[in-house]
């Protein structure tokens, strides 16, 4: 494999594009709307019932607001299970601003640059503290596609900001502000570090919730067909 090595980034990235899928909706709307009024011209890719949050604050006629599926050509699969984990969606995240063979990938697939996403995953640790869970109910809160986005954003901190708590939204919101609707690269670094502590937390969980069943727990949830 051959690994690209980046020279040259930009201190300053003006955002643009932000995806936003949240399972805690705490803070969201005002992050939006002052988003919205520092940079007016931001589009906001979402799926499911953050897209309908976001629709019902900013209403239906809304030009910011896209649906993913709408930005992929790709529907939502049954139970939303698979919908951000699509080749434009990671061009998006990936993609070096000055890396000619991308930005031609960028035109190619009528894709832009995700500048930012904003992403908090499935309450995984939430699910296995109630009484009585099953593995099936703790395997269906197993975040796919959130920690993908999370990783690939913070890996390339070089250009994107990954935000995965509301904790964050005031800093993200304080900085666009006083750098006219850009993000430095000192705030996303900082970002990019606490997400892979909070990915890597999270997948620690779920090894450890595992590591805890018996085979009896597990076959005790499904029917087995063979």
């Amino acid at each position: 494999m051959q690994l690209n090595v980046v020279e040259h980034i930009d201190n300053l990235v003006q955002v643009r594009h932000v995806l936003i899928s949240v399972s805690d909706k705490n803070g969201l709307e005002p992050l939006v709307t002052r988003m919205l009024e520092i940079n007016p011209g931001i589009t906001i890719f979402s799926t499911g019932g953050t897209y309908e949050a976001i629709r019902s604050f900013l209403g239906p006629s809304s030009d910011c607001l896209r649906q993913v599926s709408a930005y992929t050509g790709q529907p939502e699969t049954q139970g939303g299970l698979v919908k951000t984990l699509d080749f434009k969606i990671y061009l998006g995240l990936l993609t070096e601003t000055y890396n000619p063979a991308h930005q031609k990938d960028l035109a190619r697939t009528q894709a832009v640059a995700i500048d930012m996403v904003v992403v908090n995953l499935y309450p995984f640790e939430q699910t296995i503290r109630k009484t009585g869970v099953t593995v099936e109910q703790a395997r269906g809160n197993i975040d796919i596609g959130g920690p993908c986005m999370i990783r690939a954003a913070a890996k390339n901190f070089i250009r994107v900001a990954p935000v995965v708590a509301p904790a964050d939204y005031d800093a993200v919101i304080e900085e666009m502000d006083r750098l006219g609707g850009a993000l430095s690269l000192e705030l996303r670094f900082r970002l990019a570090r606490k997400a892979f502590r909070h990915t890597a937390q999270y997948d620690r969980a779920i090894a450890d919730y595992l590591e805890q069943q018996t085979m009896d727990r597990v076959t005790g949830c499904y029917r087995l067909m063979s």
